[in-house]
């Protein structure tokens, strides 16, 4: 009767509805991840056998149990969909905030691994077999996500284990909700070569401001962030003061802190492995392995003889480090030379050294820090061939100094730091470094590609009496300043919106007003008083209304300073190749006559550069889209250089 009734009728037992493109990748990408909702896949699968989704979510165990005796199914959607739904538990279970994770939790995300495992590697197919289906994306997406769920909370308990211990290290191995875990012993290096980080964060979770792009690597794993401490890789900020550089209560930090210190935080990767050789075996052990890599080193990974690219997010610790770093107010507090700046240079490494890696030195500008290169450096990090060649390192220096104390200092913390990594001197990281500098930087670039001579000792001591013990104490103290040769493991340099011939703007009003602001360090001027005053003419018993000052870096800038002048002529190394990328703010001037707001076009052209890129920009210039464009050529380019 029913059927005749619908017969009569006339109703329709298929009916057809046409899906608008905003409904289109809902119904095929839609999933627990994205909208909390089982995916379409999951659901048919279910249908197939007749099961309620709300009573499958209600005891999670049992429908996976159904799963796996069904006959209706093949194994593919059997795998998947236990998958996604356990990742659906686990999320239920996962507590908002900071919480800590139960062992129920806990279990539940290792359960939602277990089985996107098994789908990947022990169903029929391989992952290479199904690579442009969007159920496989989804999958891996269960698998990497639960990795980050299990792994945070471990070593949540295990960091509270070791602290409960007075600071002891725990065994690796860890039992959680009937399993048995362990941490794989590997060669990933920690930075400072620690054994383990002080905390880790998912690099899913961060988002930043000020940065242009996040670069990351599709693929196989979880994406986290190490953070060891700053003692632990030589950084300034482990010692007492609030901010990097801060001098030690009645002593110079000079004395105590390291010159150069890797970054505090670095990207890893981590992999569950779980126990097994068959499907049978996955589905039932309890042990499983944590497995750490190094995504700046390994791109790929070999997981249960399937070759697979290691997931990874190069922009998330270079962020989460400039974030908490404090540089934007304490490189002004340098400049002028305040409490808690900065006393001398200081080298940071962007990832741990890695000697097969060509080094790309950065010098930022005057009141600047590292911060001026967030997005260069991460633009060059989120080039895969250039990433695969360089390491990035930064100089951090205080840009109140004389340009010429600063130009030794950073000479020697680069040799320091290479002699410390490869004594030898062997490595390709000692060969075939590149410099880049913006404004200031760009000046101190130039000098450490040039030789000396004789000429800036000439500007400086034109028409001076050299002789006896007057002659003896001005060599001592500045030839070590105004004679050097170009460091040698440089072959390339990028001046930036250099002003090598100085710029009006230092000596205008404002910035003598500004150059009146800049104190020098008192260490600094005791131990060049006596110079000083013999430059003068003023040794001991003379008068002194011609007192000599030191200059600061203001004064080095002015385009009628003598060491700027005879600076700007010095020869650089013949077997260094140079760049300029000089900034127009008016395109309508003639570009002989224009400027970047600071610095003239005259002043930042050098004659034989290898190019000249001029952009419409004002000095910052570093930080356009078409700078960086420019610098990620000129990278490219020397790659072939060996």
């Amino acid at each position: 009767m029913a059927c005749l009734s619908l017969t009569l009728g006339g109703c329709a037992m298929v009916k057809v509805k046409s899906l608008g493109a905003e409904d289109y990748i809902a119904a095929k990408r839609g999933d627990v991840l994205s909208s909390g909702e089982l995916s379409a896949a999951s659901l048919e699968a279910l249908q197939v056998l007749g099961i309620e989704a709300k009573t499958c979510t209600a005891d999670v165990p049992a429908c996976a149990k159904t799963l796996s005796t069904s006959e209706g199914l093949d194994e593919e959607r059997k795998l998947s969909t236990s998958a996604e739904l356990w990742t659906q538990a686990a999320i239920r279970l996962t507590p908002k905030g900071e919480a800590a994770q139960s062992d129920a939790t806990v279990g539940a995300w290792l359960e939602a691994a277990r089985y996107a495992y098994a789908y990947l590697f022990f169903s029929p197919r391989a992952p290479g077999e199904r690579a442009f289906e969007d159920r496989q994306t989804q999958v891996r997406d269960y698998y990497n996500y639960a990795v980050q769920q299990v792994v945070g909370s471990l070593f949540a308990r295990w960091r509270a284990q070791i602290a409960s211990d007075g600071g002891v290290r725990r065994d690796t191995e860890m039992d959680v909700a009937g399993w048995r875990v362990n941490a794989e012993a590997t060669e990933l290096r920690m930075p400072g070569g620690v054994p383990y980080p002080d905390a880790i964060a998912p690099a899913s979770s961060l988002r930043f401001e000020g940065v242009r792009s996040v670069y990351r690597r599709d693929g196989f794993g979880a994406e986290l962030v190490a953070e060891v401490s700053p003692a632990a890789v030589g950084d300034p900020a482990a010692y007492p003061g609030a901010l990097p550089g801060t001098p030690l209560a009645g002593e110079s930090r000079d004395d105590k802190a390291p010159a150069f210190s890797e970054m505090p935080f670095m990207p890893v990767t981590l992999l569950l492995r779980f126990d097994g050789q068959t499907l049978a075996q996955v589905l039932t052990t309890r042990r499983v392995l944590i497995s750490p890599y190094d995504p700046y080193r390994q791109a790929e990974v070999i997981v249960q003889g399937q070759r697979l690219p290691l997931a990874a997010n190069f922009t998330a610790g270079y962020g989460l480090w400039l974030a908490r770093s404090g540089f934007a107010k304490q490189s002004l507090r340098s400049m002028l030379g305040r409490e808690r700046g900065i006393v001398r240079p200081h080298l940071y490494l962007m990832q741990p050294y890695d000697p097969e890696r060509r080094i790309v030195l950065m010098l930022h500008g005057l009141a600047s820090s590292p911060e001026a290169w967030v997005n260069v450096a991460n633009e060059i990090m989120g080039d895969e061939q250039l990433r695969r060649h360089y390491q990035i390192w930064q100089v951090y220096y205080p840009t109140n100094m004389p340009i010429a104390w600063n130009r030794a200092e950073i000479a020697k913390l680069v040799e320091q730091a290479l002699k410390h990594f490869d004594p030898a001197g062997q490595a390709p990281a000692s060969q075939h470094m590149v410099l880049i500098g913006h404004s200031m930087g760009g000046v101190l670039a130039r000098l450490l590609v040039s030789s000396s001579g004789d000429q800036l000792w000439s500007a400086v001591t034109a028409g001076r009496d050299l002789s006896g013990d007057r002659g003896e104490r001005i060599r001592r103290r500045l030839q070590p300043l105004l004679n050097f040769q170009p460091l040698p493991q440089v072959d390339r340099a990028v001046f930036i919106a250099a002003p090598h011939r100085g710029t009006a703007m230092a000596d205008g009003g404002l910035g003598r007003f500004v150059g009146k602001l800049i104190r020098l360090p008192a260490t600094l001027l005791t131990r060049f008083a006596d110079v000083l005053s013999d430059l003068a003419g003023n040794e001991k018993g003379e008068g002194r209304k011609h007192k000599r000052a030191m200059p600061n870096s203001i004064d080095n800038l002015r385009d009628t300073d003598p060491f700027v002048h005879a600076a700007a002529d010095l020869p650089i190394s013949p077997r260094v190749r140079y760049n300029s990328i000089i900034a127009q703010r008016d395109p309508k001037l003639p570009l002989i006559d224009s400027d970047d707001g600071l610095v003239p076009y005259r002043s930042a052209h050098l004659a034989g550069a290898e190019s000249e890129l001029v952009i419409t920009s004002w000095h910052s210039v570093q930080e356009t889209p078409q700078a960086i464009l420019e610098i990620r050529r000129i990278l490219h380019k020397q790659i072939g250089t060996e």
